[in-house]
Formats: C-alpha cells, structure tokens, sequence
C-alpha cells in the first residue's frame, strides 16, 4: 500500500544551466516515501530547464523569475509554501529517504528550534563531506535541551527550518545574493531567540556539479564574509576577523575583488550595521578558532 505524504515538509530547490543534474535531484525526490510538495525556482536558465522540469515533472511547482535571483530565489518559493517546514537542496543535491520525516520530527518536538542541519555524504563515493566534522564537534554553546551539537549557522542544501522562522527573519538578503548568505540569516535568527542544531541521523547526499565557477564563487563569498561581519559583529570581532582574513587570502585578484567589491559597499553596510547582543556574540565567538582552521573558508578557487 502506498505511503501517505508527510504534510510537514516542502522541499525547494533553486537551480541554473544544471537541466541534466536537476532531473536526476528531481527524480529522486518524487520517489521519497515522504512525498514531499516540490517547489523549484529556475533562475533564468538558458539550457531548457524550465520546458524539462514542466515535461517531467508537471506534479511539481515551477517558478520562473526571469532573471538570476540567486538565493533569494528561495525566498521567491518560500512565500508559496504551505507547510510547517521548508527544507532546501540544490540541483546537485537531494535527501535521503526518510530524512526528512525526521527532521520534522525533531522540530515538531523542539518549538525553540528554527531548524536542523543533515550530515552530507559525497558521492559518488559516499563519503562524508569534511564539514560534517566540524558540524558534529560544533563548539557553539547551547542549551541542555537541544536534539544535538548547537550551530552558529548552517548549509542551507542540507536544512530543514522551520517557515515561520524564516519568514519573520527576512529569509535571505537580497545584497548578499548568493555565496555563504546563510550566515547572515542564521545570526538574525539568533538574535530572535532561535537555535539551529545538528543531527546526525539526517542525511543529504551530495554529488558536486563540475558546471560551476570557483573563483567567482569565491570572490562572492569572501565579500559576503566582509559584509557579514561588518553587519552584526562587535566593532572588536568585526576587526579582528577581517584582519585575518586580510592575512590569510591567497593574494591574487579574486581576493582584490573581492575586498574591493565589500569595500564598494561599506556605505550601506554601515547605515545597515546592528550588532548582536552579547548572548549572541558569546555563540559567534566561540566559532573564530574553528573559522580559522575550516577547510569550508579557504577561500580558494
């Protein structure tokens, strides 16, 4: 007999010029036992997509934009979800069977909890994805309460959240765009009063596309690093980070644009800037050594 769906959890994903790789996402999606609503923003691809995804999979929801949202385009399917929870993948990505009726599971019964964040496995050799250590020997302080290792932030193609969460915190920023924009909103929701966690019976598998730019993607993510910092942290951190990171990028022109780009946009930044309180402060804190030595913030490529 066939499965009910889980009315808990949509699933939504945001893809460009990856029509072969979302097909496969998509396909192993439709066969979760959850039978999860399916929201896929296509961000002005140029390789069909859109006409593909409508082929083959009419039962899902396609938004199409009509210019690169990056990944506001999540904020875009947001506002169509009806569930409880919204849990994110990309078009190289997609969940492991039955993973998602536990990630609802543990929010259903954490009502502080904005979300949960899945141990990614890398195919196609299975094997964990390195930041998972990091993810599991979290040094974030949290409350004897949580279902797992507290976090400072998260990886949106491996978390379910909770919507109203993230609707009330904005979802993600339209200046960050696209390239570590996690960090910002997982800080905003602190300063809510949420908690992120991990859990490690969850699982995303994740199988890298070769369709990407690296060093473009690194110059977004060094920027949004700056301007992140300069946004929500204490004049002190924000300071001493962005003097390590000023010491440690490789120093090519990626790294030059990059900090030309953040400098480009410090005016809004500082007529944006609102420190976190020191609760949040003390969490963000206790994530810097781990910063430094993360093989996730190399910033390389």
């Amino acid at each position: 007999m066939k499965r009910a769906p889980d009315a808990r959890v949509t699933v939504v994903v945001i893809t460009r010029d990856r029509r072969d790789e979302l097909l496969r996402t998509l396909g192993l999606l439709a066969r979760l036992p959850e039978r999860p609503p399916v929201i896929v923003v296509d961000n002005a691809s140029r390789d069909g997509t859109a006409a593909a995804v409508r082929a083959a999979h009419p039962e899902m929801t396609l938004l199409t934009p009509g210019r690169n949202t990056g990944a506001v385009g999540r904020n875009l399917a947001v506002r169509q979800v009806t569930t409880e929870y919204v849990a994110f993948c990309d078009d190289d990505s997609w969940w492991e069977p039955g993973s998602l009726s536990a990630a609802a599971g543990v929010l259903d019964a954490h009502p502080a909890l904005a979300g949960v964040v899945a141990r990614i496995v890398v195919e196609p050799d299975g094997t964990e994805d390195p930041v998972v250590a990091e993810l599991r020997d979290s040094p974030v302080p949290g409350p004897d309460w949580l279902p797992g290792p507290a976090l400072g932030s998260f990886l949106a193609a491996a978390t379910c959240l909770r919507v109203t969460a993230f609707r009330a915190a904005g979802g993600f920023s339209p200046r960050l765009w696209l390239g570590g924009e996690e960090e910002l909103l997982a800080t905003d929701l602190a300063v809510a009063g949420w908690w992120l966690a991990y859990r490690e019976e969850l699982t995303v598998h994740h199988a890298p596309s070769p369709a990407r730019d690296a060093t473009g993607r690194r110059v977004q993510g060094l920027r949004n690093t700056l301007w992140y910092t300069w946004l929500r942290r204490p004049l002190p951190a924000a300071v001493r980070r962005t003097w390590h990171l000023a010491r440690t990028v490789p120093r090519d022109a990626a790294s030059a644009r990059a900090f030309g780009h953040a400098l480009a946009g410090l005016p809004w930044v500082l007529a944006e800037r609102r420190p976190v309180p020191p609760r949040v402060e003390h969490r963000l804190a206790a994530l810097e050594e781990a910063q430094r030595t993360s093989t996730a913030r190399r910033y390389v490529g």
